[in-house]
């Protein structure tokens, strides 16, 4: 029988049910765990305490804070909120329990499902794991190890939870290595691809090389037969010619012979035998022809087919390399505004073995803090190792990014620190009269066919030679020298020395060894303090008593003289520097740097850098000016260009100039500083 129901019962006898699924772990993590210690809590060890701020913390976390306290002070701070709690007589204890805590502890015993670890041994004990320790027991096992004062050196949580814990960092760490083999595989991957275009490429190079070579053997060929043919028609040219005279010669002697037949007269027959016996003589000549058909073609008459072979084996060759971008290494050297830096890769390949050849593709990209790029070059010295050279014009931090084969090399982008200050590379001398010292250096100059300086010792009366590692050679003097009096020194053009002296007022000229080989003075020297010779061997003095310029022959003749007291242009006040610029310009500096033809005409002044007053003058090369100056609380040297515009300064950090003189350039862009206050010479990198 089928039951019947009306719509109202149907209604009436369904019940609606809502159901809730509640994930087990997150639950027992956000509500039955110790937010302390990370232990779900239980009726033994870790029972639920409430504390008056309402939050809920373990027993053993509550005893192991109260006996960390160094001091007793009846309070402690919740581990969760940080509020003051009061301590209770009778310890944490008499915390009242979390009955909602314990609720839910019963509600879940009785509807997880987990199996929980137990202790084989004791069979009722959950197992835990110390962290610390890195071992699995249980409470009964451990008796107390892990328990109890300076438990607080132990983490100690349950072996369900530890199990989760490893089990989640197990699939981070497998989600991590997946994902980098799987970037590994797309850079593989795309490397193999790369490896496909490059021999593409490089067997279109060698179609195309190739091809220019058959282009080249072809036109050779087409010279070759040009040559014949050209060779054929001068031959063809005198045998037509030739044949020309013979057959005009045939039909003169043919249309002569056709007269004969009505000849009668005897003589002028006999004149006519005469004749062709004549013309038979030069039929003779005529049938020897005057070229030749001889042609042949060779080509191993010389060494040049076995050239040709040999540089065939030569041509052209397969460049590939070993290096391992991310082995390779890289080494900063110092890094000052305005000079050429350099960071040396070295490049090794996937063993660690150090590459002997260069030619790798090597990408490099410098930028400052502030992301503007710096312009580099890229050196390969073809021993596996490359300079990349580039000028900082800031201090700062700049960054460079080096790639070989467009990966990164180890430790890429380096950080580099680029400093303001440029410290001497050498120094040489201190107070003293010994070789080792110096007594007011005044001036130096450069022999750069020799690599010897030669400072002048005013104070000893003496010029000090050294090599230009800073070793003390030898020394000259006191000729010219006398009384201290040696104010100036230049290089002759036959790198003879020429001084000058203020207190005897003479110039001397002698050989690198110190031997005189000519003096003079004038009667119009007053206080001659600086002298210059240029590429003619005029010896130019400045004088500062009579604030003019005095320019001599090589013999000593008085050729002309500039200047005069007073500011205006082509005047001096107060001459401390002379030197020869290129195209043998005068270069003279008192409180600006005047410039003057070779003639001793006025041509530009360059206007004062700042305050402060020159000491010494130096013209590179390269036509860049570099002057010594001195301020009231600093000295240094000036970079200037050509046209006069300052570049920058040279300014040591730790070993400061004090009061610099005379100055001298080399050929690998070294400057040699007098340093009068520092009884010293100093040598620094100005490019």
């Amino acid at each position: 029988m089928m039951a019947t129901f009306s719509p109202e019962e149907a209604m009436m006898s369904s019940t609606l049910v809502e159901t809730v699924s509640i994930n087990y772990e997150d639950f027992n993590d956000s509500f039955l765990t110790c937010g302390t210690c990370l232990c779900v809590y239980d009726n033994i060890e870790h029972s639920p305490k409430l504390l008056p701020c309402s939050h809920t913390v373990c027993r053993s976390c509550l005893d192991r804070i109260v006996e960390s306290q160094i001091h007793d002070t009846g309070y402690f701070r919740c581990p969760i909120c940080r509020e003051h709690i009061g301590i209770p007589r009778s310890g944490v204890a008499t915390f009242p329990p979390s009955f909602l805590v314990n609720q839910l502890l019963d509600l879940m015993s009785r509807q997880r499902r987990d199996v929980i670890p137990k202790c084989s041994t004791h069979n009722n004990q959950e197992l835990l794991f110390c962290e610390t320790c890195d071992s699995v027991f249980c409470t009964l096992c451990a008796g107390g190890e892990h328990n109890g004062r300076g438990a607080s050196e132990h983490t100690v949580i349950p072996f369900s939870i530890a199990i989760k814990r490893m089990s989640e960092i197990l699939l981070y760490k497998a989600h991590l290595c997946i994902k980098n083999l799987n970037h590994a595989y797309d850079t593989v991957s795309s490397e193999m691809q790369n490896l496909e275009s490059s021999v593409e490429k490089t067997i279109e190079g060698i179609n195309r090389s190739f091809q220019d070579l058959i282009a080249l053997v072809d036109k050779r060929r087409h010279e070759c037969l040009q040559w014949v043919r050209k060779i054929r028609e001068e031959k063809r040219k005198n045998l037509r010619e030739q044949l020309e005279i013979i057959q005009a010669e045939k039909e003169k002697v043919q249309s002569e012979c056709d007269g004969l037949q009505y000849q009668v007269e005897v003589r002028n027959i006999t004149k006519k035998i005469g004749d062709l016996n004549e013309k038979l003589d030069a039929t003779s000549n005529l049938s020897e022809p005057r070229e030749n058909s001889f042609l042949k073609y060779e080509y191993r008459h010389n060494s040049a087919l076995k050239d040709i072979t040999r540089l065939l084996n030569d041509f052209g060759r397969i460049k590939t390399s070993t290096t391992f971008p991310a082995l390779c290494s890289g080494k900063i050297g110092e890094a000052v505004t305005h000079l050429k830096s350099t960071v040396t890769l070295l490049t090794v390949d996937y063993h660690g073995n150090p590459r002997t050849s260069g030619a790798d593709p090597v990408g490099a990209e410098v930028r400052t803090d502030k992301g503007e790029i710096i312009e580099s070059k890229i050196r390969d010295k073809e021993n596996g190792t490359y300079e990349i050279q580039y000028v900082p014009t800031k201090p700062g931090k700049v960054k460079m990014f080096i790639s070989i084969f467009n990966r990164p090399v180890k430790g890429s982008p380096f950080v580099i620190d680029v400093s303001e200050h440029n410290n001497p590379v050498m120094k040489f001398g201190s107070l003293g009269k010994g070789e080792e010292h110096l007594r007011q250096p005044v001036r130096v100059v450069t022999n750069n066919d020799n690599n010897t300086v030669y400072a002048l010792d005013t104070g000893n009366c003496r010029i000090k030679c050294l090599d230009n590692t800073g070793q003390f050679k030898s020394h000259i003097g006191p000729l010219g020298l006398e009384s201290s009096g040696g104010t100036g020194l230049a290089l002759t053009p036959e790198k003879n020395l020429a001084v000058i002296n203020w207190r005897t007022k003479l110039v001397t000229v002698m050989t690198p060894d110190g031997d005189p080989l000519s003096k003079f003075t004038h009667q119009d020297f007053m206080e001659p303090i600086d002298i210059a010779v240029n590429s003619r061997g005029e010896i130019i003095v400045a004088d500062n008593g009579a604030n003019r310029v005095f320019m001599f022959d090589p013999n000593g003749k008085l050729l002309t003289t500039f200047g005069g007291k007073g500011s205006k242009e082509g005047q001096f006040k107060l001459i401390c520097a002379i030197v020869i610029g290129k195209c043998d310009e005068i270069l003279v500096a008192d409180h600006r740097v005047q410039i003057f033809s070779r003639d001793g005409k006025f041509s530009r002044v360059i206007p004062d850098q700042g305050r402060g007053q020159f000491c010494g003058l130096n013209v590179d090369s390269g036509g860049l000016i570099l002057a010594t100056k001195t301020e009231k609380t600093q000295s240094y040297v000036q970079v200037l260009n050509s046209s006069g515009r300052l570049m920058f300064n040279i300014d040591s950090h730790h070993d400061k100039l004090k009061r610099p003189s005379g100055l001298a350039t080399t050929t690998d862009h070294h400057v040699y500083v007098a340093d009068l206050g520092n009884h010293c010479i100093k040598k620094y990198r100005y490019k």
